[in-house]
């Protein structure tokens, strides 16, 4: 069985398959809703991978019909409870237009400055994972190990140096200038940040890099690690790497959790 094209008999050619697409959404209320599902499912999740401390972390997603606003979690409201009415919706000068509670001042910092630099980006996601952490204080970049670190190949940067929480604009703005054109940015002594063109794909990344993370400190630890080099390395971020792959590869987790936890819908 290939999990791609399905059974194939001897002597015959593999049956193709192709992975479901969503059709492009009828309306912007239509897509907002699809965001908004999206992204409270990617708190949940969050929970269960152990990326909730405390009042940090934040994922946000662009509006679809107003894109200098985006949707984003309340503060001091736990990843695990999170659904869809809890999100507010604020602009680029922090006013909360939708919602009645506090969110993080960091993570607006971060995230518009992201948004207004990058627009591209439908969503972007920082916490302070354990191994993202971890793997933040050695101040460089992943190293190709596993064919799953080599979706960051050349397409991850590293903010450094540390200068405390990111409260100031003219920060954020380094970030994102950190950040230019690539899906992830490793902050020293920090975390993570992912971003992309689906709230699927930037939670996918996240996931996935936290996980590349602790394979590498995992390895690192055991014994001198082995990269894969460099053209294959390159050639598997193009086969590994992809925003659509990404959100691929989300899909099973959205629907893990919606089945396990239909509250988040609400």
């Amino acid at each position: 069985m290939n999990a791609i094209t399905g059974t194939r008999q001897p002597g015959s050619a593999p049956r193709q398959f192709q992975l479901r697409e969503r059709p492009p959404a009828a309306t912007f209320e239509e897509e907002r809703l699809h965001r908004k599902q999206q992204l409270a499912a990617t708190f949940r999740l969050f929970s269960r991978y152990g990326f909730d401390q405390g009042l940090a972390g934040h994922v946000t997603a662009r509006d679809p019909e107003f894109p200098e606003q985006f949707w984003i979690n309340p503060l001091a409201r736990h990843f695990g409870q999170i659904r869809v009415s809890d999100l507010q919706l604020v602009d680029h000068e922090g006013r909360i237009l939708i919602g009645d509670q506090p969110i993080n001042t960091a993570g607006f910092t971060i995230h518009s400055a992201i948004h207004a630099a990058r627009p591209d980006v439908i969503a972007a996601a920082h916490t302070h994972s354990t191994y993202g952490k971890a793997f933040s204080t050695l101040g460089r970049l992943l190293d190709p190990l596993t064919q799953d670190a080599c979706a960051f190949y050349q397409d991850h940067a590293l903010f450094d140096p540390f200068t405390g929480v990111v409260l100031d604009e003219s920060e954020g703005v380094r970030l994102a200038r950190t950040l230019g054109d690539k899906k992830a940015l490793i902050l020293q002594n920090h975390g993570l940040l992912t971003v992309g063109p689906t709230v699927e794909a930037a939670a996918w990344w996240f996931i996935a890099m936290d996980n590349a993370a602790h394979a590498q400190l995992l390895a690192d630890a055991a014994g001198k690690p082995r990269p894969i080099a460099h053209d294959i390395a390159l050639h598997t971020a193009s086969q590994t790497g992809t925003h659509r792959g990404g959100a691929f590869s989300f899909q099973p987790l959205y629907e893990l959790i919606t089945a396990a936890e239909p509250d988040l819908l609400d």
